[in-house]
């Protein structure tokens, strides 16, 4: 069951500025762009971003306690966040930090900071201590101004009664040992896993490893999970297995902010009851998400920092467009089919000898509805989106589409397969599906059946 307080986002907020323009030409006098035609974009950077990116993704309150000088960057700070989250202000000297990405399209050109680089953090109201004591949790975000370093800062943070996500800065303060998870980069924990004595060369998962298990010793947290970017992170408790949770495969994106996302989601999950490999899983996803909409430009989009349920029903995007490009090439396109419930050797070799016939496969998957009114209410014993997703995980399957019918004609009549192949005990009899493939000149045949393997007759000796 979830707390019914708000999520409270602690830390340095930043305006982040992004001019973004076009490039033609260099100047005449150094190998640099001419950056034209510059539109300026502002938004919420640091702590001020982990909390409009969770205010997106959850209905529940979110306040952002954070140092906020008097100067007209903070002003235009506060309008931007005016509406999303509640802000709770900490008097502070020094400036508003303000960062400038010169962008040319989707690429940084330089970055030009300004303020100071660590804030006079003043005496914590009490609005803020009373907040940060009763939040559903509580998402440090240090950007390495000084916020985390505060006494009075950290000694709220340390009666907080709530879970504690810490995302660490490399000049931001320890993160206090009643934190139940920290988030630093890669980057970050090889530092400070240098800074106490434990290099751990190298960038494979034993060093990741290594170096996650250092901290936990070193700072006396309950877990940390270091984001490997692209491939995800890795979930160490201090002992014992590391949890590794890979990433989505994105494209494109800007990966600006994928670290706040990241943070800011798994404290939602904690906030909402998730324990810490739950919440980390649930972060990687928003993570990947996040970067793929845009990153940190799409900042006041509204984004599901939750898991999706999946449909029951999977149907591969990819078969039309694989099966283009095979007959964009003149290929082969075959097909074959069945209800796939527990995968056996038998299904293997007649999916690797259909593949072998054409240039691509496509495999039509009797769904959950159609497998019980063929097999019994019994089966199927895996679900249609699992059976799809492990034979998509096979190198001879190019495609999967899961059918509703009893017959694989309707999905057969819109893919138009050049061969249909079924395994099996059909050798000299017509294929039921043979009238189907003559409307385009299709051709139906028979594959060699692996004796001795079914999985009517594995779920018969299971029940032995």
């Amino acid at each position: 069951m979830s707390a019914p307080g708000p999520l409270v986002v602690v830390g340095d907020a930043l305006l982040d500025v992004d001019l973004v323009g076009t490039a033609s030409r260099l100047t005449p006098d150094a190998p640099v762009p001419v950056v034209e035609d510059v539109e300026t974009r502002e938004r919420p950077g640091g702590a001020a971003l982990a909390a409009v990116v969770a205010a997106a993704a959850t209905s529940r309150e979110v306040v952002l306690v954070t140092p906020v000088a008097d100067d007209e960057d903070a002003d235009r700070l506060r309008a931007l966040l005016a509406g999303r989250v509640r802000l709770v202000e900490v008097p502070a000297a020094g400036g508003t930090a303000v960062k400038r990405r010169v962008r040319v399209g989707d690429h940084s050109v330089v970055r030009i900071d300004s303020g100071a680089p660590v804030a006079g953090v003043g005496p914590l109201p009490a609005e803020a201590a009373a907040v940060v004591r009763d939040a559903a949790a509580v998402l440090v975000a240090d950007y390495g101004r000084g916020t985390s370093a505060a006494a009075d800062v950290r000694a709220a943070l340390a009666e907080a009664r709530g879970p504690v996500v810490w995302d660490p800065h490399p000049r931001g303060a320890d993160p206090l040992p009643t934190a139940r998870l920290v988030t630093p980069n890669g980057a970050e924990a090889t530092r400070v896993a240098a800074a106490v004595g434990v290099a751990a060369e190298g960038a494979g998962l034993a060093a990741v490893g290594a170096r996650a298990e250092a901290l936990i010793r070193h700072w006396g947290v309950g877990a940390v999970a270091v984001t490997l970017g692209a491939r995800g992170a890795l979930l160490s408790y201090g002992e014992g297995a590391p949890m590794v949770v890979p990433a989505v495969p994105v494209s494109g994106g800007d990966p600006c902010g994928a670290g706040d996302s990241f943070a800011a989601a798994a404290a939602l999950a904690l906030a909402d009851g998730a324990v810490t490999g739950e919440a980390v899983a649930v972060a990687v996803a928003f993570a990947g998400a996040f970067v793929a909409r845009g990153g940190a430009s799409a900042w006041d989009r509204a984004w599901d920092a939750q898991p999706q349920p999946e449909p029951e029903v999977a149907v591969a995007p990819g078969a039309d467009a694989v099966i283009a490009r095979v007959r964009a090439g003149g290929g082969t396109v075959v097909a074959t089919g069945g209800c796939f419930d527990l995968l056996h050797p038998g299904h293997v070799a007649t999916l690797r000898a259909a593949r072998g016939l054409g240039d691509c496969l496509v495999v039509c998957v009797n769904s959950d509805e159609s497998v019980r009114r063929l097999k019994g209410p019994s089966r199927p014993l895996v679900t249609a989106a699992d059976r799809a997703r492990v034979l998509e995980a096979l190198e001879f399957v190019d495609a999967v589409v899961v059918f509703d019918e009893d017959t694989p004609a309707e999905v057969l009549d819109r893919l138009r397969p050049d061969v249909w192949a079924k395994g099996g005990d059909y050798a000299g009899a017509d294929l039921p599906e043979a009238a189907v493939l003559r409307r385009w000149g299709g051709q139906a045949v028979v594959l060699p059946y692996l004796d001795g393997h079914s999985t009517t007759a594995l779920v018969e000796r299971s029940r032995v």
